[in-house]
């Protein structure tokens, strides 16, 4: 059994990446997790993932994130894009309105990076 995390669903460049405690990342491993890492090393960005990771359902109105915050709706697009496009979360446009998922499996690969203990139970 190896210690490599699955490549993440979303539809990017298989580049798997080993607990940090295991062996060094290769370079492309760590643009990767860069990119991801800085996507939710936003404090509005973290909260907005947390608000849409934890919300009944599984996924949440935008309808209902922009009020929660004392920013302009199109600061708090630019923040939920940031989360998209670094396969964080999805979003499905319903007439007017856009539904925000997370991506329950990408963040656990995100935390098996960090905590070894968890990449082993991942790919168990």
């Amino acid at each position: 059994m190896s210690n490599q995390l699955p490549p993440a669903e979303t539809g990017a460049e298989d580049v798997c990446c080993t607990p940090l405690a295991s062996e060094p990342l290769s370079g492309d491993q760590a643009a990767e997790l860069a990119h991801k890492f800085k996507a939710i090393a936003d404090p509005v960005r973290l909260r907005l993932l947390s608000m849409i990771a934890s919300h009944d359902g599984g996924e949440v109105c935008v309808c209902e994130l922009t009020p929660r915050f004392a920013l302009t709706g199109p600061t708090i697009s630019h923040h939920l894009r940031v989360l998209r496009e670094a396969g964080l979360i999805t979003g499905e446009r319903r007439g007017t309105w856009i539904y925000y998922r997370s991506h329950p499996a990408e963040l656990a690969r995100l935390s098996g990076v960090l905590v070894p203990e968890l990449a082993m139970a991942v790919t168990a």
